[in-house]
């Protein structure tokens, strides 16, 4: 019985040794809390794709291809980079395609050639941003049934 009790305040004086109250403060943090600088996307105006007249069968996701022409009005110095989103319904069949009112039909979206996944922030140059394009396309296997369509998408400017 005596060996545990000289045991517990052996233990007892080990852990006052090392305990938080003898340790000395020997970190700060501190910093300053600013806000992003401005930036519109197309002077905060709406971005029209019109697509006009198409056939229900010449929609391939090659024909009809659509440059979006959009503007980056941002004053943001070198310390700031910058993403892209854009967001929307997304097709159930592909990642890149907003799904219009139509069943089956779907507008993709490509940045700089490569499709622009709805959701996921691209990383940019605000003094060059990307090329983006949007071209119809059907879900694989499907028919198009005739009808005007439409679909809108919010494209966000973000900084980091």
């Amino acid at each position: 019985m005596r060996s545990v009790a000289g045991m517990s305040l052996l233990l007892s004086f080990a852990l006052l040794a090392i305990s938080p109250s003898q340790a000395a403060e020997n970190m700060s943090f501190s910093g300053t809390l600013i806000e992003p600088p401005p930036c519109l996307v197309n002077n905060d105006k709406d971005i029209d794709v019109p697509f006009d007249r198409i056939g229900v069968k010449s929609v391939d996701g090659v024909k009809h291809r659509r440059q979006v022409d959009y503007v980056l009005d941002c004053t943001a110095g070198p310390a700031w980079s910058m993403v892209l989103t854009l967001l929307g319904p997304v097709a159930a069949f592909e990642p890149a395609t907003l799904q219009t009112n139509i069943a089956n039909l779907g507008i993709k979206i490509y940045q700089n050639g490569e499709p622009f996944e709805l959701g996921t922030p691209i990383a940019v140059d605000p003094l060059n941003p990307p090329l983006l394009e949007a071209v119809p396309v059907k879900k694989p296997g499907t028919e198009l049934t005739e009808g005007t369509f439409e679909v809108t998408a919010t494209l966000l400017a973000d900084y980091q």
